[in-house]
């Protein structure tokens, strides 16, 4: 016959001496506290691992290749810093957006953008004398600001024009002349050639920052209509480019002082 007393006191000291072990290794474990990271440029030749350095090559040559590829040409260096209330690059930046910028809106609504006003801190870099890339209109405009269109009243384009005047910076304008009298009052405002009229609606192109009354441009968020064309500027510089052989030098006087 079993001792089944025996056998019970073995089983015990069994039990015992498993719950003593899984304790001891418990304590024994090491659990993470903190956890340390740092970011290691793939671009430093040091850090470069070859397996991830040939993967990335083929990409890179190929986005060097379309970032460097001549689009076109520019006679003179364009720069914001050439005038006091407007520039060769300043200019050209408007105008282009105007006239790209109208190839959208005519297409989408049927209507034409009568005025396009930028902002010249957007402006990162010049347009050097010599051939045009890609990468040159990643300079000018690296932001991801798209064109908006703003419908304003003629009253707003009055307020538009002396903001000009307060600021007294060369942001890019085109669609609209006036003339600086000698009490620094403006007059001859004129829109399209025409005379602006109060109560008349304007189409007016600028960034999506703007839009929203950045830089202080308040006029913006008073408008009646909003038209977000999903067309970033960057790529505005870009399809113009291609569609030109030379850059022109625009120089023709927007804002008169007496």
């Amino acid at each position: 016959m079993v001792n089944l007393k025996k056998y019970n006191d073995v089983s015990k000291l069994f039990v015992i001496f498993l719950t003593f072990l899984f304790v001891a290794s418990c304590s024994k474990q090491n659990y993470v506290t903190k956890i340390e990271g740092k970011r290691i440029p793939i671009t430093e030749k040091e850090n470069q691992v070859p397996a991830i350095e040939n993967f990335i090559k083929p990409y890179r040559e190929h986005i060097n290749k379309d970032l460097d590829s001549v689009l076109a040409y520019c006679p003179e260096t364009l720069d914001k810093s050439t005038g006091k209330w407007q520039t060769t690059i300043g200019n050209l930046m408007a105008d282009v957006t105007l006239m790209r910028g109208n190839i959208v809106f005519q297409a989408r609504e049927q209507k034409n953008i009568d005025i396009c006003l930028l902002n010249s801190g957007g402006i990162r870099s010049i347009l050097p004398k010599g051939n045009v890339t890609a990468r040159t209109a990643f300079e000018i405009m690296p932001f991801e600001n798209s064109l908006v269109v703003i419908a304003l009243k003629g009253e707003q384009i009055l307020e538009m024009v002396d903001f000009f005047i307060t600021e007294k910076k060369p942001h890019p304008l085109s669609g609209v002349t006036f003339t600086i009298d000698k009490n620094n009052v403006a007059k001859n405002i004129l829109v399209q050639g025409k005379p602006v009229q109060k109560e008349t609606i304007y189409y007016v192109g600028t960034n999506d920052y703007l839009s929203n009354g950045g830089d202080n441009m308040n006029f913006f968020k008073k408008g009646v209509q909003k038209f977000d064309l999903e067309y970033k500027l960057r790529n505005i510089l870009i399809d113009y480019f291609k569609e030109v052989d030379t850059i022109p030098v625009i120089k023709d006087v927007r804002i008169t002082v007496e």
